[in-house]
């Protein structure tokens, strides 16, 4: 039984693992699989024909390496995983690889250079123990990577009746890391804001109300002697990037938006916002398509956070799409896992939301604990930038 496990378990990583050190602990199961092999060979012989002089001790090797491969699984499917059936199967072989171990022990080995041997043994378990530790149960990033977003504007341009203005808006991701990225959801706004000018000093007890405002808005306005903001209102709100797409390792995406205003538009300023939701490609396969599923208004069954947001003056988009592992051993010992997107907006600005969980459980809100955990587990980056402002005075003045 350890053998036929470990066996589809390493073939799988060996191929389809998404990182290099998770195919090294493929092949590791496939040799520890051979081993076991060979060892079941070899404890027929040592009970029955004897025909091998060193049987016993082949035996000793395949038993040993079966017991501590059953144990670290054993530990990976517990810490991990969601079925039962996995660690009450790799209990069982766990419990049964030590008794073969005895068993084998007990009929006197002959050990050829016990010291050697048990040198060799106890450097190979080092080195398995640590591969096998670090890519399965620390689960790191590896090398951390983020890739950027910039925003720059162009020259603002009047239209012919001289009524209105628009003003071109280049957005660049640049991934400059060696890991690629799925684009689970981007969205670029834009805020007009008025602030008006007062006459007369402002007084400390304004600022005090100013700074108040802060943690009730995403939008932060600076303390101002003489300008008096206002909160910012949403001006245009729009996706940049298809979703469920990529961006490759030493890649760049650009495009381009054009935000078109009256020119007698009461807004003293405007600012550009852009972001990004995105999860490395070595941590976990998105199934395509990411599909949209529901409105937060729409008679579809959404979370109930979702619609107490709707009743705030928040409405969203939500997006699904199935993800799969990186390694097999998860992909196999836990439930299947969906990606949910939510592409909100509202009066006062717009935002993307991802969350990853089990069919059913998008009511629950993840604790800090979960949420660090989804991160690290499966490579979830968020990209912000903005606010990049600009005065209108320069154009509504223009003739």
């Amino acid at each position: 039984m350890t053998t036929l496990l470990l066996a589809r378990f390493g073939l799988e990583d060996f191929v389809h693992d998404l990182t290099f050190a998770g195919r090294i602990t493929g092949a590791v199961l496939l040799v520890v699989s051979f081993t076991t092999l060979v060892g079941t060979a070899a404890v027929l012989d040592h009970w029955i024909r004897q025909t091998f002089p060193y049987s016993g001790l082949v035996a000793l090797i395949g038993t040993f390496a079966a017991l501590l491969t059953n144990a670290m699984l054993l530990v990976q499917t517990v810490k991990n995983g969601d079925s039962a059936a996995y660690p009450a199967l790799f209990g069982a072989l766990t419990a049964g690889s030590a008794c073969a171990v005895f068993a084998v022990w007990r009929t006197s080995v002959v050990i050829p250079a016990p010291k050697r041997v048990a040198a060799a043994l106890s450097v190979s378990s080092v080195i398995a123990i640590a591969n096998f530790g670090y890519q399965d149960l620390y689960q790191p990033f590896q090398r951390q990577t983020r890739p950027l977003i910039t925003l720059s504007m162009g020259k603002a341009v009047l239209s012919k009746d001289r009524k209105a203005f628009a003003v071109p808006v280049d957005i660049t991701l640049q991934n400059n890391g060696d890991v690629g990225f799925y684009v689970l959801g981007t969205e670029f706004h834009v805020m007009g804001k008025k602030v008006p000018l007062s006459r007369e000093d402002r007084l400390r007890q304004q600022w005090r109300t100013d700074a108040e405002q802060w943690r009730k808005s995403s939008e932060v306005n600076p303390l101002s002697r003489r300008e008096i903001h206002q909160p910012g209102q949403l001006v245009e709100a729009q996706p940049w990037m298809p979703y469920g797409q990529w961006v490759e390792s030493k890649d760049t995406f650009a495009t381009k938006v054009v935000v078109q205003l009256p020119k007698d538009t009461s807004y003293d300023q405007v600012a550009f916002y852009a972001t990004a939701s995105l999860a490395r490609k070595d941590r976990l396969v998105l199934q395509p398509p990411l599909d949209f599923v529901a409105y937060s208004w729409g008679k579809e069954k959404v979370p109930g956070w979702v619609k107490e947001q709707q009743k705030s003056g928040l409405d969203s988009l939500i997006y699904r799409a199935r993800v799969h592992e990186n390694n097999a051993i998860d992909e196999r010992t836990r439930d299947p896992r969906f990606v949910t997107v939510y592409w909100r907006f509202g009066t006062h600005g717009a935002s993307v939301q991802t969350a990853i969980g089990r069919k059913g459980e998008e009511d629950s809100i993840a604790t800090p604990e979960q949420a660090r955990e989804l991160v690290g587990r499966y490579g979830l980056v968020d990209l912000f930038t903005g606010p990049v402002e600009r005065t209108l005075w320069d154009i509504k003045s223009q003739r």
